[in-house]
């Protein structure tokens, strides 16, 4: 499996802190102002392509063509499990020389996050998991958590597979993603989907075989790591409801709710969230 990483050289000497990517993206949706301010609040941050994502390895096709009937059947997953994906994350932690680090996880990387938190407790130092469901569960048990409209609006956009069509899809992804309450920046969507045309926003089938990866390992209420969860208050993907299920069902987890922020990583939240994993990851490391 080949895998995609970088990792800033601001705070290279900083404790290692590993950004996991959401559905279908490349490592560049983690905004590099957000990783700058993490680098300057004394972590060492790297940030990968999960398999199917960006420059690492896609698999090849499957029967299953869309996200949506990927998170809908109850069969078990054609390509890999979440497993393998929780392996990734520590792969790419080895290839950087860290024998552990803290994790932050955005949407689908939020419950790969959690589950690599379970399967490999020793190389996590701290997790914090934005946006995302509790990562034990899967298939249809999903939906409670989703909401149902924004879902049908992703199920229906088509774009050409150039570069002027993942543009088209970056823009329109962030506005389906970004907080109904506040006013969408199409200019500024539009120079960050200029600078990162990154074709997964639309890649139906590899988003497909990510979603449809299953987890067969304990549940988050055996997780063991001080755990920080993230969640915008106006997020349109993704019900703060699945932000309170894991916080009540981690032990000792911390809940922080991001008011007029959507499912996305928007600039005037970067200050809350940079000093709420460093508090998070100073606490941890009181406590061990």
């Amino acid at each position: 499996m080949r895998l995609a990483f970088d990792r800033l050289t601001e705070g290279a000497d900083g404790e290692p802190l590993l950004l996991v990517t959401g559905l279908g993206v490349n490592r560049f949706w983690v905004p590099d102002g957000l990783c700058a301010m993490l680098a300057a609040r004394g972590f060492a941050v790297a940030r990968y392509d999960q398999r199917d994502g960006g420059e690492s390895a896609h698999l090849p096709p499957t029967s299953t063509r869309s996200p949506v009937s990927a998170l809908l059947t109850r069969r078990r997953a054609e390509a890999y499990s979440a497993e393998d994906m929780a392996d990734d994350a520590v792969a790419v932690m080895s290839a950087l020389g860290w024998p552990s680090a803290h994790l932050l996880g955005v949407s689908l990387g939020g419950a790969v996050a959690q589950r690599v938190a379970l399967r490999h407790p020793e190389r996590v130092r701290s997790l914090t998991s934005m946006a995302a469901v509790p990562g034990d569960i899967a298939g249809p048990r999903t939906l409670r958590y989703v909401r149902a409209g924004t879902l049908a609006k992703f199920a229906r956009l088509r774009f050409p597979d150039t570069r002027e069509g993942a543009v088209e899809a970056g823009v329109a992804v962030s506005r389906l993603l970004a907080s109904p309450n506040r006013p969408f920046d199409e200019r500024a969507a539009r120079a960050a989907a200029e600078r990162n045309a990154d074709s997964g926003v639309h890649d139906q089938r590899a988003q497909s075989r990510q979603i449809g990866a299953r987890w067969h390992g304990p549940p988050i209420s055996a997780l063991t790591r001080p755990a920080l969860v993230l969640h915008g208050e106006d997020d349109p993907l993704i019900r703060p409801a699945a932000a309170r299920a894991i916080a009540s069902r981690v032990p000792g987890a911390r809940l922080v709710l991001l008011p007029g922020v959507g499912h996305e990583l928007p600039a005037p939240a970067w200050e809350t969230v940079t000093a709420e994993v460093r508090a998070l990851a100073d606490a941890g490391g009181a406590a061990r």
